[in-house]
Parts: C-alpha cells; structure tokens; sequence
C-alpha cells in the first residue's frame, strides 16, 4: 500500500469514499456530514492546498485531510487543548473504503501524519468528530488522543475536540 498526496484525478473516487461515509452516518442517524458537506469543491481545494492524501492499494481505499496549521474553529475551545500556543497538526475528513474497514487503514494513514509531524517537530495532533460518531471516538481514544471539549464549526455545528501529543 502506499500513500501519497492527492491528483484532482482522484477528486471522483475520494467523493464516492466520502458518499459512502454520509450514507454509513444516516444509517447510524449521526448528523454528521448530512448536510452535503464535503462536496468535491472542498476536496479540490484541499487537493490545491496540497493537503489531501490517499492510501492506494490497487484503487483508492482511504484518503484524509493532513496539515500542519492553525485550524480557526480550534481557537477557542470549551474545555482545554493539551498543548498552548505551539504549531500542531490537524486531520480532518479521515475516511476509509466500506469494504476495507477492519484492515488498519486509518491506523496507517495516521501513522503518515505522526511520521510528518516528526518530520517537521510538531509535536501534536488535534482532530474532531460528532458526538454521535463513537467508532471514530473509539479509533482516537485507542490510538491515544484524548478528548479535550467541545469545538464550534464554522456553521455553528459542534464537535469534540481530541489531541494526540507525540513523543
């Protein structure tokens, strides 16, 4: 398997990966991306920003949004980041192939971005979710995040907010 940055060529595959999240998500009723976010603009433009990523093997299983930068919605938080005023990392839009789920895909395309933050010294990585999505609060919790409040989306939605402080 390998992982790399995304081509707008992957735009269509990415977007059939993120349908089947939102369709997973209504059959689980968690309100989370039911709204048609993301859309293939967003994918694009995350692609421009050169911060998407896929894991392939053969086709594209898995793709996640991966930078190291100051997410605005994290400024302010009810509760406490781990960490304070130090550069840190985000994911965002962390999604894996309905057939390949249970293969440790998001373990590895977490496993790029804490090898990317070594890389370049970062040394945290905050991500959220829904309140209703446990399996991915499970996923975080097992791979050591820990919940650190609740975040405000820019359309007002909230969220849980997780850091993951590296060694």
């Amino acid at each position: 398997m390998e992982i790399r940055k995304s081509h707008l060529d992957d735009v269509q595959r990415i977007m059939t990966l993120i349908h089947q999240a939102q369709n997973y998500f209504k059959q689980q009723n968690i309100d989370q991306w039911q709204d048609g976010y993301p859309q293939s603009l967003d994918i694009i433009e995350d692609i421009q920003k050169n911060n998407s990523y896929v894991i392939e093997d053969h086709d594209i299983i898995g793709t996640m949004y991966f930078a190291i930068e100051d997410e605005p919605t994290y400024q302010k938080i009810q509760g406490q980041w781990l960490t304070h005023h130090k550069p840190y990392a985000v994911i965002h839009r962390i999604v894996v192939d309905e057939n390949h789920k249970g293969q440790n895909i998001a373990h590895q395309l977490l496993e790029y971005a804490i090898h990317e933050c070594q890389q370049n010294h970062i040394h945290s990585i905050r991500i959220d979710t829904h309140e209703d999505n446990l399996s991915m609060q499970r996923f975080l919790q097992k791979h050591g995040f820990h919940q650190c409040g609740e975040i405000t989306l820019l359309s007002g939605d909230l969220r849980i907010g997780f850091e993951k402080i590296l060694e």
